[in-house]
């Protein structure tokens, strides 16, 4: 009897997690193009003014990748959920989600941005090709924090992208895009 009450708490956790998600992920879905479009500029210049090695990489990189407004809840079961404009020469010229799942001990809601910088034309191509690029696999990608942006310059940058996570919001024991997909979307 124990195992089924376990079973049925944790199915019990796993309906509430989705059901969670479900109803926050309006949230992360910009209302039309334009806002997207809007919010991602906007999002860029908070990144820039924030941290000056974002706009030195942005000045190399041949694309950028921005997302707005992520939302990402657990409990146990969580998720996280987005969506992204691709601009080349600061014009949007496709769009894109990102999506994660995620399972283990964890519990709450957050939102936060986040702006990948393609800086070769193999990161570009190998985004428009894929089915669904999942980070931590395909292009080299580096998550810069502090300690990474010190170390950052124009002759040390030798990655395929480097990826900024900003602006949290809300309650969440961790933050990462390991394991994110990223997929083209139509607007």
């Amino acid at each position: 009897m124990n195992n089924i009450g376990n079973t049925l708490r944790n199915l019990l956790l796993g309906a509430v997690a989705t059901f969670s998600l479900i109803g926050i992920s309006n949230y992360a879905v910009a209302a039309t193009t334009e806002d997207l479009n809007k919010d991602a500029l906007q999002t860029l210049q908070t990144l820039y003014k924030s941290n000056p090695v974002a706009k030195s990489i942005s000045e190399r990189a041949t694309e950028i990748l921005v997302f707005p407004n992520i939302v990402k809840a657990g409990l146990v079961f969580g998720g996280a959920y987005g969506e992204g404009v691709l601009l080349k020469d600061s014009k949007p010229v496709d769009y894109y989600n990102s999506v994660s799942a995620s399972f283990g001990w964890q519990a709450g809601v957050q939102s936060y941005c986040y702006v990948v910088f393609l800086m070769n034309e193999k990161a570009v191509r190998y985004l428009a090709k894929s089915k669904g690029w999942e980070i931590g696999v395909g292009p080299t990608v580096v998550v810069v924090n502090e300690g990474v942006a010190k170390n950052l310059s124009s002759t040390t940058m030798k990655d395929d992208a480097y990826a900024f996570i900003f602006d949290q919001k809300g309650l969440m024991a961790s933050l990462s895009i390991e394991g994110t997909k990223i997929s083209r979307i139509n607007r």
